[in-house]
């Protein structure tokens, strides 16, 4: 099929790579020409592991390629709307300017036909509000709400290989015409087994954000019980292996740690809050205040465990942060966890100097005023004290014996939870973990 992917950021490159790797004739439209020559080149403009590859591998078989031009969107059977939907300025509400524009900027082109499908993560309505303004351009045009699932790190696979398709057409019904087309885009992973669930566009579009609020509920809760472990004398590790042997509860995403942060799950839930809000049913979705709350409050928690470590006050203190990224493999620093403590303890006096595989470019623009340094060995020289705030592999595998040699004085936190505390304290280690004894 001939597709157009509009909006090629995160997910918009993803997807357009993986729909021609799936067959499809597929041209990527992005405004940002820097984006789209990088692009062009095969060359992905954020790290995504695989990303890279597939892009060199569609590109030699002339079905992908990447334009400014939105009239390059004619002649495509299917557009699909993959642009971004950030937290308003100072409030919690998204951010539909981009969605509307995409939308507003394809309506021109626009054949009798034609499918229009939002992946983008919006507000319940938008997508009878955009269906709306699509019947009036082009009545035999239909417009379908069909979420993405990704996970940073894994995104190829999740596109290629995902764990579910929800389609949301206007009448909810499985004989609508939208099923059938996006049953043929999708022919490949369907035939492979994936599920698909057809349903009425606002549940479809209540899937992505109402997936990310359990999620972040999940984790906030047992961030919540580590709290009360440290006031117990208790271990959350321990702790969450015994309920997640619960398979009505399950062992994922109950890992004590720092928080969530990315792109998506603190701004996913405060956008939740809010148009529930304006639904009149605001009162459905406080407890995501406290979901929120909770997982900010693990950053002051680290700030105040780093100074407890030090003994004698942050102010001088040399700390090495080993992770700037919100989540390992990824370059993604937008609200991470590791990003706001690092800053946090540099403005509380202490010399902070930050290191990770492939989010120190981005990690510099959001905050110039730290240290960098992307060598391990190099940013832990003469460090007082070690923060372990994104667990990419290799800082897992770390030896204690090692850097004890390197280090000032050989005392780390643990903010994720990932490194054995005996291993590290038989190696003379000062050792602390979030919610462990």
């Amino acid at each position: 099929m001939r597709i157009s992917v509009i909006g090629c950021g995160y997910l918009g490159a993803v997807h357009a790579a993986c729909m021609a790797k799936l067959g499809h004739e597929v041209v990527g439209i992005d405004v940002d020409a820097r984006k789209i020559s990088d692009l062009s080149a095969a060359k992905a403009p954020f790290y995504e592991p695989g990303l890279e590859a597939l892009l060199e591998d569609v590109q030699e078989t002339g079905r992908l390629t990447f334009t400014t031009d939105m009239s390059a969107a004619a002649g495509s059977d299917v557009h699909f709307i993959c642009v971004g939907t950030p937290q308003k300025k100072g409030e919690n509400g998204a951010d539909m300017t981009y969605v509307d524009a995409a939308t507003v900027g394809l309506l021109p082109h626009l054949a009798a036909g034609n499918l229009v499908v939002g992946k983008s993560t919006v507000p319940v309505g938008t997508a009878a509000r955009l269906a709306s303004l699509i019947s009036e351009h082009q009545p035999d045009a239909h417009l379908v709400w069909n979420p993405e699932f990704l996970r940073e790190g894994h995104a190829v696979d999740d596109t290629l290989h995902p764990d579910r398709f929800v389609y949301g057409v206007s009448d909810g019904s499985e004989e609508h015409v939208a099923v059938a087309v996006l049953d043929e885009v999708y022919a490949s992973p369907l035939a492979s087994g994936t599920p698909r669930l057809v349903t009425d566009l606002p549940t479809a579009e209540l899937v992505k954000t109402a997936a990310n609020s359990f999620l972040a509920t999940k984790i906030s809760f047992i961030n919540a019980m580590a709290e009360l472990c440290e006031a117990a004398g208790a271990d959350v590790t321990r702790l969450a292996d015994a309920i997640g042997m619960d398979d009505r509860i399950g062992r994922k995403f109950l890992h004590a740690g720092i928080g969530f942060g990315g792109g998506c799950l603190p701004k996913d839930i405060r956008a939740f809050m809010a148009r529930a809000g304006e639904l009149g049913a605001d009162q459905a979705l406080t407890f995501l205040r406290e979901v929120d709350a909770i997982n900010m409050r693990r950053r002051t928690r680290v700030v105040e465990l780093t100074r407890e470590l030090c003994g004698d006050g942050l102010l001088g203190k040399r700390i090495t942060v080993l992770g700037a990224a919100f989540k390992p493999e990824s370059d993604d620093v937008r609200d991470s966890p590791a990003l706001s403590i690092a800053a946090q303890l540099q403005l509380q006096g202490a010399v902070v100097t930050v290191t990770d595989p492939k989010a120190l470019g981005n990690a510099a623009r959001r905050f110039p005023e730290l240290q960098y340094v992307q060598d391990v060995e190099t940013a832990l020289q003469n460090a007082d004290i070690v923060l372990l705030l994104t667990e990419w592999q290799e800082y897992r595998e770390l030896d204690p014996h090692v850097l004890a040699r390197t280090v000032a004085a050989p005392r780390i936190l643990d903010g994720r939870n990932v490194l054995d505390p005996a291993k590290w304290r038989a190696a003379g280690w000062l050792y602390r973990g979030l919610g462990r004894p």
